[in-house]
């Protein structure tokens, strides 16, 4: 019997383990309902206020309003049908409804599009009355905000044309999403029990995890030796979307395209620099890790297919959902009794959607609507690796719950800087949670083990792939072309610097930046480096200082977007302008090392 015939169907799930749709929209005829309003919000939009805005700051206020209104509603639409067709991804109709939220939303953003540039048209000094008005101070942020941006708006009909190409745009993406997804296809190898298994990008990081060294080295081989054959179609696909980025950066006059890119949150450049440096500085840490992983792997040589062979096979056991709840609340227990009150109140009334049935989306995610609880999605498995997925959902949920309280609509949106945050947070303080009670060993090394792999696949991996980008853009931006010679030696030269002596380079693995999707959204997966460096000092400090810690990081939780993400987190007691977060999570990198090497297991 196949693993998707064995699954159960949707209906055969316990309706206590389902997430509770019905509170965002009780059937599909209010669903229809909003949509029809959204319809002709969207469709009345310009001819309700363009050509007015800067009348008068009543005028403005209105504007913002009903944009406001009108983008909650999409939201909400938008979520909704993505997760019904989540709970079944084979059922046409939630595919229907997901297709029209789409096509609703885009219709939406075009017919918005002459707000910011008629904003930014009104005189800078009566912008500035406007900003600084009692009856606009709850839009004060955004609309300095876009001010500050005033230089990189174009004129509302280039703002239309830009966003008009914006579909031609993401060709490269889509061409490489399309080949990545659909066309691709890997050879099969035989598997720890000399049964066939087809290669699939799903299950390639199950079989780099494998304790048959062959396994991995015939799924690395494969895998590599596939991606080879298309090798320059894909340099030049990359090329493409790396010229587009330096298109648009240029267009909108900045000096390049990370600039570009980090204005967005107004992140200073030198956060960027700063990441890479201080990892630079700490790679002999790394180094030690990579030393210890060839010794706890018993290998004369480390080849890069040996990176996530695991050194402490997995602790057996077993955790149903209700103690998984339990170990999560204990775990959280030093973020006080509002926080715990929050988190039962989803564990309670059903904001997770617990285990697998056939035709669900696979993994697990945070999402929701502003105006409705969070919801998380799960395929609970029983394992503690799933525990900690619990406690990392919820922390993205909880995230958002306090937001969502604490701000309007418009505020309550969090950036994608500090997305990380909260959801690594919760994980590092269930870690030190469980590792203090432990008694086992093993389980205590398989602990610090995990907690390691987070170091090595979120602030070294995604600092290395922060690196390549930047150089990458700098060379177009100097008038290069890119080539798969250059990316190869570029990427090579890369993985050489973060691995070190003790790590064989194959060379399949000069490759591996073919395959990486994050690399046509540009300057995108530095903040996961930076995300975890600074929830590794937040949960530092909510564990030394108590209440005062926690204190801190609620003024960072109930933030939203009120605020740069820089300067919440500054309030949470973390300064990202500096490089000291990153060394500070590194030297706890460096203290679990040294405890796995003590560790005889």
């Amino acid at each position: 019997m196949s693993k998707k015939s064995a699954l159960p169907k949707r209906e055969e799930i316990a309706r206590e383990y389902k997430w509770a749709i019905e509170d965002m929209y009780k059937d599909e005829t209010a669903w229809k309902a909003d949509y029809e309003l959204a319809e002709t919000m969207s469709t009345e939009f310009a001819e309700k206020f363009q050509g007015k805005i800067c009348d008068c700051a009543e005028n403005l206020l209105a504007t913002l309003e009903y944009s406001s209104k009108l983008n909650n509603i999409i939201e909400k639409l938008y979520v909704y049908a993505n997760q019904k067709l989540h709970e079944n991804t084979a059922d046409t109709k939630s595919q229907a409804m997901a297709g029209k939220a789409q096509t609703l939303a885009v219709k939406s953003e075009s017919a918005a599009a002459f707000v910011e540039p008629e904003i930014l048209a009104c005189e800078p000094v009566l912008l500035k009355q406007f900003i600084d008005s009692e009856i606009l101070k709850d839009y004060r942020h955004m609309l300095s905000d876009l001010d500050r941006s005033r230089e990189h708006i174009l004129t509302a009909e280039m703002e239309e044309l830009l966003s008009e190409i914006g579909e031609f745009a993401g060709a490269a993406e889509d061409i490489f999403s399309m080949f990545n997804n659909a066309d691709i296809k890997f050879p099969a190898i035989k598997d720890e029990n000399g049964e066939d298994i087809t290669i699939t990008h799903g299950r390639y990081s199950m079989l780099m995890e494998s304790e048959d060294r062959r396994v991995r080295k015939e799924a690395f081989e494969g895998l590599y030796h596939t991606y080879d054959k298309y090798k320059n179609t894909l340099a030049a696909i990359y090329n493409a979307s790396v010229k587009k980025d330096a298109f648009y950066a240029k267009t909108r006059k900045y000096g390049s395209t990370l600039e570009a890119k980090l204005d967005a949150n107004y992140i200073p450049v030198s956060v960027y620099e700063n990441l890479i440096e201080a990892v630079h500085e700490s790679l002999p840490a790394f180094y030690r890790y990579v030393a210890l992983r060839k010794k706890r792997l018993g290998v004369d040589e480390l080849h890069m297919y040996d990176v996530y062979a695991p050194l402490v096979s997995e602790v057996d056991m077993k955790v149903d959902y209700d103690k998984a709840k339990k170990m999560v609340k204990e775990g959280l227990a030093p973020m006080g009794a509002d926080y715990i009150k929050a988190l039962e109140e989803g564990f309670n009334n059903k904001w997770i959607d617990v285990y697998e049935n056939e035709g669900k989306r696979s993994g697990a995610y945070s999402w929701g609507a502003y105006g409705t609880h969070p919801y998380v999605l799960m395929n609970y498995n029983g394992t503690l690796n799933h525990v900690f997925t619990l406690a990392h959902e919820m922390g993205h949920a909880l995230h958002s719950y306090y937001s969502d309280a604490n701000q309007s609509y418009h505020n309550a949106g969090y950036s994608i800087f500090v997305a990380e945050v909260a959801s690594t947070c919760n994980e590092a303080l269930l870690i030190h949670y469980l590792l203090e009670k432990t008694t086992d060993k093993k389980e205590k090394a398989y602990l610090i083990n995990y907690f390691l792999e987070q170091f090595k696949g979120t602030l070294f991996r995604q600092t290395m792939f922060a690196e390549f980008e930047k150089k990458t853009h700098e060379l177009v931006e100097a008038g290069e072309s890119l080539n798969v010679d250059m990316l190869n030696e570029l990427y090579r030269g890369l993985n050489e610097q973060y691995f070190g002596p003790d790590m064989i380079l194959d060379d399949e693995i000069d490759l591996e930046w073919a395959r990486i999707p994050h690399f046509y959204t540009p300057f995108y997966v530095y903040q996961y480096a930076t995300g975890f460096s600074a929830a590794i000092a937040l949960s530092k400090r909510i564990r030394e200082l108590g209440a005062e810690g926690v204190d801190d990081y609620m003024k960072f939780l109930t933030g939203g977007g009120s605020k740069y993400p820089i300067d919440l987190l500054k309030l949470a007691g973390v300064d990202m302008t500096s490089p000291q977060p990153v060394r500070d999570a590194i030297k706890v990198f460096e203290d679990l090392v040294a405890q796995l090497e003590e560790l005889d297991v």
